[in-house]
């Protein structure tokens, strides 16, 4: 593995970088996405409902099936990756935002309401800020989740460790398997060790 390493350093910092840029796009679509939906869903509870229980069916849906439903629309690559993780990330983050801002109490809420805020004024200085570690604890989930599932994104050319990974079951090379195991486990233990430390200090 260290031999690896020495000789073909390109062939892991370069996986692992463009793994990291697929979660962090990923990411950063999937919550300006569910923060809209979050609105729409504390406005009507139907609706909200109804989408939690629509994004429950797709985040069923095996990663390689969804995969295979989006190629012909979206083609292989990134593209199509974003999109597939961009809607796995929405049951996890709609069921946390909701329910953070809901469980927040109502005293509270009726009482800034009692003094002439507004609905948005509510949410924006009471709801989210008292909710604030459901709401991380939601983006924490996704990300792990994200870079989990991202690494079969490999097989659908879409870059990252599930290259060096699937590269390695495919040529039987030991140390490519290794790397790319212990990088994409590695990635994720290490992510969320830190996210959930932060969550802890929210």
């Amino acid at each position: 593995m260290i031999k690896f390493l020495t000789r073909h350093p390109e062939k892991i910092y370069i996986p692992l970088l463009e793994h990291i840029q697929l979660v962090f796009l990923t990411l950063v679509i999937s919550v300006a996405i569910a923060s809209i939906l979050t609105l729409l869903c504390m406005r009507s509870e139907r609706l909200s409902i109804w989408l939690q229980q629509l994004l429950a069916v797709v985040y069923s849906i095996p990663s390689l099936a969804l995969f295979a439903i989006l190629i012909p629309v979206t083609g292989l690559g990134r593209t199509t990756a974003v999109i597939a993780l961009t809607a796995y990330n929405q049951y996890l983050l709609l069921r946390n935002f909701t329910t953070g801002l809901q469980e927040v109490d109502s005293a509270v809420t009726d009482a800034a309401k009692g003094i002439g805020m507004t609905w948005l004024q509510v949410l924006t200085r009471v709801q989210i800020p008292l909710a604030k570690r459901a709401l991380f604890a939601g983006i924490r989930l996704a990300v792990v989740s994200t870079i989990g599932i991202g690494t079969i994104a490999a097989s659908i050319n879409a870059g990252g460790l599930g290259t060096l990974l699937f590269d390695g079951l495919r040529t039987m090379n030991m140390p490519r398997i290794l790397w790319g195991s212990i990088l994409s486990a590695g990635l994720a233990i290490v992510t969320n060790a830190l996210l959930k430390a932060v969550e802890d200090h929210l």
